[in-house]
């Protein structure tokens, strides 16, 4: 198949991923970047077609992914009105958060003697898609399985949101979206949209300020740490 086809084919399955998505009545578990992976993964298996090659013809998709994460400005610039009146109420929370969730799965995963390569890899668990895997390219990561991780941290964390906020007696929209944003990212911010829209700009408020202090510091911090 041609570098076209496979482009196409991929747009295509990612339209039938919406559609699906939006006839489950946005239910998470069949979120169109899940939908999308399963049908693409579906095809390369079922055609034999290596995944290097699948990635090397849909490199201008991936390029695509520099804009994506620079265009996360434009929801953070929106959501200043939020920052400068919460301060650090929102900061706070939304750093610490971002920094406890990837140390606790880093952590599980030593004591499990996991290579380095898979540590530093899951150090961007909560950040969104583009700024995860360029930013476990920088730290000598796998930005594929990044990609994978987030994905699967996005789910999990907007499935498991409702349960966790009934048994912590969470019911406030700013916290229910930062928790959301900060840990679940884009699909957590899919989901706090669902619920109320101060729970939805609160999302996108710690999703893109988590994503990007990581991005920046995270490379910093493993240099200083000789990592």
């Amino acid at each position: 198949m041609t570098m076209l086809g496979l482009g196409g084919l991929t747009l295509a399955c990612y339209v039938m991923a919406l559609w699906v998505f939006a006839r489950c009545r946005n239910a998470v578990i069949v979120h169109p970047l899940v939908v999308t992976s399963v049908l693409i993964g579906g095809f390369l298996l079922w055609t034999d077609i290596p995944v290097e090659r699948y990635q090397q013809d849909l490199a201008w998709l991936h390029w695509l992914l520099g804009p994506a994460t620079v265009a996360l400005a434009l929801p953070l610039y929106n959501q200043l009105a939020h920052l400068r009146k919460d301060g650090r109420r929102v900061l706070v929370p939304i750093i610490a958060g971002g920094t406890i969730a990837p140390l606790l799965a880093v952590a599980g995963l030593w004591m499990c003697d996991v290579d380095g390569i898979y540590l530093r890899t899951m150090l961007t668990k909560s950040i969104t898609t583009p700024l995860a895997m360029e930013t476990a390219l920088q730290v000598g990561g796998i930005p594929a399985l990044a990609a994978v991780i987030v994905i699967l941290t996005g789910i999990v964390g907007a499935l498991a949101a409702g349960w966790i906020f009934r048994l912590s007696g969470v019911t406030g929209a700013k916290a229910q979206g930062a928790a959301l944003g900060t840990v679940a990212h884009a699909v957590g911010t899919a989901r706090a949209l669902q619920l109320s829209e101060t729970t939805g700009a609160y999302s996108t408020l710690a999703l893109c300020l988590n994503g990007i202090l990581t991005a920046l510091l995270l490379p910093l911090l493993l240099w200083l740490l000789g990592f």
